[in-house]
């Protein structure tokens, strides 16, 4: 969703309807006047931004009772002839800056550091290798979406033969991984240094033309301690962008990217067992937070030429925090193991749906 118009943390996920965070057990007393209900409206960079559970419970606190709005996405008509990503969905992940320590590779292949003893990174790596195995479903509400000639802008539904969003088959999205250690990550990076940093990873991973960057997308990954874009008080846990929105021109075609914190920092207020408790559910935040931002690249992958409702929500933000109930988030079964998951919006079913039929 592209609910941050004027704040570049596309897939926020802020702007959900009356959403039942406070089950959690989160406080709303910790959430102040410093972190306003809203805060993807502070910077038009800010897509789909994902809000704290506290940020979230505070702005239906505002607004009790408010009258439902359209939730229904609508089709932007693309920008620069992107929609979606209608082809396979690539995933590259950067793990930015030194601060994450010295790396080694753990058992299924996967990077992993010493400052990074929850395994956050590996956790994240595991999902997206996960993806589209094990006839998971949980991609197949995204796949209802689509862009090219054959769907017009303001459409609020696919004809059969538009190129529609591509369902991860042949092994996951996990596309690269790598570790840019040359220098320390700035302590808050600005949203044009978390594009000029997926550009570079961009180039690091060979993807130096725009057809190459078509159906690819950046996950900026921080390492503990950091707060790119300063969201430990800003409200929010991620958002999601492409480099011209942010500022940054790209030698390479237009680069989607995600800021994706240190969730651990701020604890249950980014999704800390959300989904499941104890120990098991630490890293729950992790998925759920990265999910919803990947689901929100690959149907509005340069904001908002893609499908966003009219109170400009991409597809996870109408749907973030739902503890219970109709679209609450739960485990999602892959081919290597569950992952906490929520669900996204589904225009054909008119309702959050954690599973779907893959459209073809």
């Amino acid at each position: 969703m592209k609910a941050l118009k004027a704040s570049h943390r596309s897939g926020a996920l802020l702007g959900m309807v009356a959403l039942t965070a406070l089950a959690t057990g989160v406080s709303c007393a910790t959430a102040s006047a410093s972190v306003a209900p809203d805060s993807q409206a502070s910077h038009s960079y800010r897509h789909g931004v994902v809000p704290t559970i506290q940020a979230k419970a505070a702005q239906a606190k505002a607004t009790p009772n408010a009258p439902a709005v359209g939730n229904t996405l609508i089709y932007g008509g693309g920008i620069d002839g992107i929609g979606v990503t209608s082809g396979k969905p690539k995933v590259y992940i950067i793990f930015y800056g030194t601060q994450w320590g010295t790396s080694s590779t753990d058992t299924n292949g996967n990077l992993k550091f010493t400052n990074d003893t929850a395994g956050g990174a590996p956790r994240v790596q595991q999902m997206f290798k996960g993806l589209g195995t094990g006839s998971e479903k949980w991609s197949g509400v995204m796949t209802q979406y689509c862009d090219g000639s054959l769907v017009s802008a303001g459409a609020t539904s696919c004809s059969a033969s538009a190129a529609h969003v591509g369902y991860p088959t042949g092994g996951g999205t996990l596309a690269g991984v790598w570790y840019d250690n040359a220098a320390a990550a700035p302590s808050a990076a600005s949203a044009a240094q978390l594009a000029s940093e997926a550009i570079k990873g961009a180039g690091h991973f060979g993807n130096t033309t725009a057809a190459s960057n078509r159906y690819a997308q950046y996950v900026v990954f921080s390492a503990k301690g950091a707060n790119p874009d300063h969201y430990k008080t800003g409200g929010f846990c991620a958002w999601h962008d492409y480099n011209k929105d942010a500022g940054v021109s790209s030698p390479y075609g237009d680069i989607a990217f995600t800021n994706l914190p240190y969730l651990l920092d701020v604890g249950a207020s980014c999704g800390k067992n959300f989904v499941n408790s104890g120990t098991a559910g630490n890293l729950d935040g992790f998925t759920i937070v990265e999910g919803h931002e990947y689901s929100e690249t690959i149907t509005d992958q340069n904001p908002a030429g893609g499908w966003t409702a009219s109170s400009g929500q991409e597809n996870a933000d109408e749907c973030a925090w739902i503890s219970s109930g109709q679209g609450a988030s739960a485990n999602v079964s892959m081919g290597n193991g569950s992952y906490p998951m929520q669900s996204t919006w589904s225009n054909d079913t008119n309702r959050c749906d954690i599973s779907h039929v893959t459209v073809t």
